[in-house]
């Protein structure tokens, strides 16, 4: 039986639009079967993101607190309302085949969240799934967002996990468009700073756990960048 292989990539800290326009060409090429899975694990700078079927009238903040916060806004293709993205915060974008796993989109989305739930009891944080909202909650604070496309049974987008993350900056939204529940951070929680490599180890191998792979093949940015996605392998 062939191997089951997960490529895993640290972006590092990583414009929202580089990775974007990274996350299309992975995600072509995995549709196309030139590459195996991939896991790019990374942190944005200050960044509003609105999903396909977000309300304008969650991005509350006027163009100067936008400019005073140095925080760029996308209107992007993956499902949901608005988020924030920024330092301190782990975003993941898994981009894998689901006709390899399950053709499931809610049982998808339902795995991120075990991978982060999981992760959270790495640091002995009891953390949940709520059956109204996506995302990861500590009662009614969600510590991750969750927001995907799936295109041809194959991943974008991710999770949104947050870590040390400056919470105040989602004040100028309404997160994921949800009024009466607030946001949270390990940081929060646990009342330290957290090692950001080492919840990024931890994440891939709760997500490697959860998506049952064989291997873990690790590749470099500058490795993805020079080849031009064209020989990647």
């Amino acid at each position: 039986m062939e191997s089951k292989i997960l490529t895993y990539c640290d972006l590092g800290f990583i414009d929202y639009k580089e990775a974007w326009d990274l996350q299309q060409e992975i995600h072509a090429q995995r549709v196309s079967n030139e590459v195996e899975d991939f896991l790019f694990l990374l942190e944005h700078p200050n960044t509003y993101t609105l999903g396909k079927t977000a309300h304008k009238e969650n991005l509350k903040g006027s163009e100067e607190y936008l400019k005073k916060n140095n925080i760029s806004v996308y209107n992007i293709d993956r499902g949901g309302d608005i988020t924030f993205h920024g330092p301190g915060q782990i975003v993941g974008y898994p981009i894998i085949d689901l006709n390899n796993w399950f053709k499931d989109t809610h049982k998808y989305l339902r795995a991120l969240e075990e991978v982060i739930i999981n992760t959270c009891s790495d640091y002995d944080l009891n953390s949940e799934q709520n059956s109204k909202h996506t995302g990861v909650w500590i009662g009614d604070r969600k510590i991750a967002a969750i927001g995907i496309k799936v295109s041809r049974w194959v991943t974008m987008h991710g999770f949104a996990f947050n870590v040390n993350t400056d919470l105040n900056l989602f004040d100028g939204i309404i997160p994921c468009g949800i009024q009466d529940k607030s946001v949270t951070s390990l940081n929060k929680e646990l009342k330290t700073e957290i090692d950001i490599n080492e919840v990024k180890e931890k994440l891939l191998k709760n997500f490697n756990d959860i998506f049952n792979y064989d291997k873990v093949s690790m590749i470099q940015k500058e490795e993805i960048i020079q080849s031009k996605f064209s020989t990647i392998y």
